[in-house]
């Protein structure tokens, strides 16, 4: 079969673990962990101090640029201000709220029941202020993205979920497709695209089903159905399966045409607009050989994963690894406390026998990583170049092409850890720049 994007891989999904379960909320956490770092950009600057009483909803931290606002996800009383651990491993300014279980409501945001009749900047300006982003784990501030000044002939909402294990997205169509739908149709009232384009990968059977019913009437939605391949969630590879084209290193979908949301980002548009709500909460799959009852959850922003982890019957003795997101592009965890945050869409947590680790890691220079990277580079020699930190050759290789995917190392015979050796060298060619 002719492939729709150049390189990616065929994994095993491992769906089946949480796919097609009921969607669960999980029970309140007694205090919540707010990141002040929940996006692309600067951390978000706080707005409350220790000791304030906040509602859920509010506002707590504000910024400018690509920073994106920041709400309290429960209501109750700040006790402390200060650096925690955050799913990126680093430590990270947090609000830590004591949760009254009151859930007193903030107001500032209003549900506009006119909502058709809203401009391209009343929407923008509604989607910034309730702090979404890309809910697909990219966390771009999704109002930047919509104010591009472009002509967009195809907006395409993304609910292809391609990385294993991860059914968050599945679930969301399954149980709130029509919000989705609402949300794809506000974000065309801004962007003001030719045609729409609901992209998906086939292998969501149930998901593909109720789409078809809602999508029956609506004259300029397309729901396109793409053989499942990975990485095809990436907006590069979903720009080309979707029309054809090609776009660049270095250049925006924006630049061919074309804008990509993912369809969370979507529901949370609609519920922004429509219910007068920001982000406090999303849906994560919690799954893995090592965690007893795989399920997705709904999950309020800045819960520790250990309490949403528990929330699915806890982990097995024989637990290796705890990832936050998926087993591709995700990042495993030193330790269990840090927050879910508007971008994690997945916990992850692997036992013993997906121990895949190779005691000799050596090269035999295959040129397997070469045939399998959607972005065209060349992985064998990224990694020479980062454990000699050669900057100068990094940059003449593009290594901050790299998007992280993991196909090459998926593929490697030799189980190099490629992907963790390129970010290592893409912070080395960010800092030999700032010198």
């Amino acid at each position: 079969m002719k492939h729709l994007f150049y390189g990616g891989v065929h994994p095993a999904d491992k769906k089946a673990l949480s796919a097609g379960l009921a969607l669960k909320k999980i029970e309140e956490p007694k205090q919540v962990i707010i990141p002040m770092s929940q996006h692309i950009g600067a951390s978000a600057t706080p707005l409350v101090a220790v000791g304030d009483v906040v509602k859920k909803g509010q506002k707590i931290g504000d910024g400018e640029g690509l920073c994106v606002p920041v709400h309290a996800s429960v209501s109750g009383k700040v006790v402390a201000v200060e650096p925690r651990r955050h799913p990126n491993g680093k430590m990270v300014t947090s609000i830590i709220i004591e949760n009254d279980f009151q859930n007193t409501l903030d107001t500032t945001m209003i549900p506009h029941e006119e909502a058709a009749s809203l401009s391209r900047e009343e929407i923008i300006a509604i989607i910034r202020e309730a702090g979404i982003v890309g809910m697909g784990g990219a966390t771009f501030s999704t109002s930047v993205k919509a104010a591009v000044d472009a002509k967009i002939d195809t907006l395409i909402a993304n609910a292809c979920e391609c990385e294993p294990y991860i059914t968050a997205d599945d679930t969301l169509l399954r149980t709130n497709a029509k919000q989705v739908i609402s949300g794809i149709k506000l974000i065309a009232q801004a962007v003001k695209p030719d045609h729409m384009v609901l992209a998906i990968e086939d292998n969501k059977k149930e998901a593909i089903a109720e789409l078809k019913k809602l999508l029956a009437n609506e004259e300029n939605i397309e729901l396109r159905e793409l053989p499942t391949r990975y990485p095809q969630g990436g907006e590069r590879q979903l720009v080309q399966a979707v029309t054809g084209r090609e776009i660049v290193p270095g250049q925006l979908p924006s630049t061919v045409g074309c804008m990509v949301f993912n369809v969370a980002t979507c529901d949370a548009v609609y519920k922004a607009v429509c219910l007068g709500k920001p982000v406090t909460e999303r849906i994560v799959t919690v799954t893995g050989e090592a965690v007893k009852n795989p399920g997705n959850f709904i999950v309020p922003t800045g819960t520790p994963m250990e309490e949403v982890i528990g929330a699915a019957g806890g982990l097995t003795e024989d637990v290796w690894k705890v990832i936050s997101g998926g087993p591709m592009m995700g990042l495993a965890q030193p330790d269990i406390c840090a927050p879910v945050i508007k971008g994690t869409n997945a916990i992850l947590c692997l036992s013993t026998a997906q121990n895949g680790e190779n005691p000799n890691q050596t090269c035999i220079r295959c040129g397997k990583c070469l045939t399998v990277c959607p972005t065209h580079l060349q992985p064998l020699y990224m990694n020479v170049y980062t454990k000699k930190k050669d900057v100068e050759a990094l940059e003449q290789y593009h290594i901050l092409d790299c998007i992280e995917c993991g196909c090459c190392a998926y593929e490697c015979p030799a189980k190099l850890p490629l992907v963790e050796q390129f970010r290592i060298g893409k912070q080395l060619v960010r800092e030999g720049k700032k010198s």
